[in-house]
């Protein structure tokens, strides 16, 4: 029993010394992790500890309801400004139309061919000639239509630009005539063609029905008018890429309703009359409640 009592302190007394040796070797690493971990821990604020921040008193139902109130009426405002701009511009445009020497400024060729063009039509020797005549009064009808307007119509949008209508007619107006009368001068482009290299006949008629109305609008009471009857009479193909004169000319007049006969020739070197490609005699007569109309259509100031 001594014996095993002895054997047993021995291990005890070893295993003691062992388990201080491995404490001692490890103190360093378990007081270097304990610093970390005390290092990265933090207190947690307590509700004591934090500001209360000062909130503003809620607004009253009134205050919100007349606020929204406002919001809405200033967007609604703006909304309908914007909406009713266009609409105010183009009333404005048919109610105060450019007079005759504005619209000869008004139009600003888009390329350099509708340059050359326009030159051609404004300083060949019968515009010259016309000009300088105080009988005829100058213009271009079209640009009285107001600009966001002219996409909706044929002879001023619809068939104007390059290689087609590339710039607006140019107009002579004898309105102070017992029996008014015009001369009007335009280029018709290779787009305008029926069969190839030759303007649409349908087209002739177009500026024919136009041309001979604003002969004859200025006899006619406000000054407008419709169209009751259009005979047409072709004579020679017309040529595409071709300078045109429409004259026209009114022969009778009877209350509210004007005669009128005219043509389109092709445009010479000289003020002479050309051979006529197309004839027309037309009737018109003029609407109940045309006196609104007339400020856009009349060759008048």
């Amino acid at each position: 029993m001594a014996t095993v009592s002895g054997a047993a302190l021995v291990r005890k007394t070893l295993l003691g010394a062992r388990s201080r040796c491995i404490y001692r070797a490890c103190q360093p690493a378990i007081q270097k992790r304990f610093q970390t971990t005390q290092s990265t821990t933090h207190t947690t604020p307590t509700i004591e500890t934090l500001s209360n921040p000062t909130l503003p008193p809620p607004r009253s139902r009134t205050s919100r309801v007349l606020g929204a109130t406002a919001l809405f009426i200033v967007a609604t405002a703006a909304g309908l400004a914007m909406s009713v701009a266009p609409a105010i511009e183009t009333a404005n445009g048919f109610l105060q139309p450019p007079t005759n020497a504005e619209t000869l400024s008004l139009f600003v060729p888009a390329s350099a061919e509708a340059e050359e063009i326009n030159k051609r039509i404004i300083s060949n020797p019968l515009s010259e000639s016309l000009r300088a005549d105080p009988e005829w009064i100058e213009s271009r009808p079209h640009m009285k239509i107001p600009e966001n307007m002219r996409s909706h119509n044929l002879t001023a949008g619809t068939l104007q630009g390059d290689d087609k209508i590339a710039s607006p007619p140019l107009t002579f107006a004898k309105t102070k005539a017992e029996l008014p009368a015009i001369v009007q001068i335009a280029h018709l482009g290779e787009k305008l063609c029926g069969h190839p290299t030759i303007i649409h006949g349908g087209l002739l008629a177009t500026l024919l029905d136009e041309g001979l109305a604003r002969a004859c609008f200025p006899a006619l009471p406000n000054k407008v008018g419709v169209t009751a009857s259009l005979n047409i009479t072709y004579k020679k193909p017309c040529p595409a890429n071709s300078f045109v004169v429409l004259r026209a000319e009114t022969t009778k007049v009877d209350g509210r309703k004007a005669w009128v006969k005219g043509w389109i020739e092709l445009l010479g070197e000289g003020v002479e009359e050309g051979e006529h490609l197309v004839e027309a005699e037309a009737l018109f007569i003029e609407p109940r409640g045309a006196k609104n109309m007339a400020r856009l259509y009349s060759s008048d100031d």
